[in-house]
């Protein structure tokens, strides 16, 4: 039995699903992307949320700033944009240079055109069910689940990790879903009692390879959030791996995503669904 949840052939199934519904309704949504310097990752990410677009038919501006620009300047931009009736969707591609204050500027970008879910509106939505955007990540989780046809109502299901971005809007999600969630972190104690019962672990803690066969149920279905870089003269060539030990674990779970190749390709294939319900709800 295959036991791998893969990230890679249901994103490209979600993007083939939005092109069609874009090339049918003969639409043209578009996405702003704003790069603030030169952080080699960001600028990778950036490039591959641009060719998704292109893949989708969205189209796709890109503001490539220095690294020295200004936070006024940036909220200059933003303000512009959130006035363009030709544009849709606003991203800014985190982390930002240390002089500019990362939540002024998530604020700044309108809730109508918040693709990435990050602003307190959007958070707002998802914790009291109201009409807002999810964050992609999040987001790409709960539709891994649903493609394998993975009960979420009244199963057991332990988040690791509390942070804004992944863990809270996942463990809301998963509660949405009726699922019985618990959200463990660093001042948890004894997490491995808590992980020992979970039915779908989610594992969001940014530490590679920490959850062993010790924190699984047998049976468990494993979403692994993380993604760290290895040396591969010391891992049998890998360059990747997650927060989850995916050899320790694997005979013992029913399902898991793997790193890459999991989560990862769905925040792309979420972004450009949010983009496109933006392009709907103008």
């Amino acid at each position: 039995m295959d036991k791998i949840i893969d990230g890679k052939v249901i994103s490209a199934l979600v993007k083939d699903e939005i092109k069609k519904n874009i090339a049918d309704r003969g639409i043209r949504p578009c996405l702003a992307v704003i790069l603030v310097g030169e952080d080699p990752a960001s600028k990778v990410y950036v490039g591959n949320k641009e060719k998704a677009c292109e893949y989708c038919g969205i189209e796709s501006k890109s503001f490539r700033l220095p690294e020295d620009t200004s936070e006024e300047e940036l909220l200059k931009l933003i303000d512009s944009l959130n006035e363009d009736k030709d544009v849709d969707g606003i991203l800014v591609q985190l982390p930002l240079p240390s002089h500019i204050d990362s939540d002024k500027v998530i604020s700044r970008i309108s809730s109508d055109k918040d693709v990435d879910g990050f602003s307190n509106e959007s958070a707002g939505a998802l914790l009291t069910g109201g009409e807002g955007f999810v964050p992609c990540t999040p987001a790409g989780i709960i539709e891994l689940l649903h493609r394998y046809n993975v009960e979420i109502k009244g199963k057991n299901c332990v988040v690791m990790g509390r942070s804004n971005i992944v863990g809270k809007p996942v463990a809301l999600l998963l509660l949405k879903e009726n699922g019985t969630v618990t959200v463990t972190h660093t001042k948890t104690e004894n997490i491995r009692d808590i992980t020992k019962n979970a039915d779908i672990l989610v594992c969001a803690v940014g530490q590679p390879r920490l959850v062993d066969e010790s924190y699984v149920k047998e049976g468990a279905v494993i979403i692994d959030v993380g993604i760290h870089r290895m040396d591969p003269e010391k891992n049998n060539g890998k360059k990747l791996c997650g927060d989850v030990d995916y050899d320790s674990v694997y005979d013992k779970v029913s399902l898991i995503t793997p790193v890459p190749g999991g989560v990862g390709p769905m925040t792309i294939a979420m972004l450009m669904k949010n983009t496109l319900t933006a392009f709907d709800k103008r």
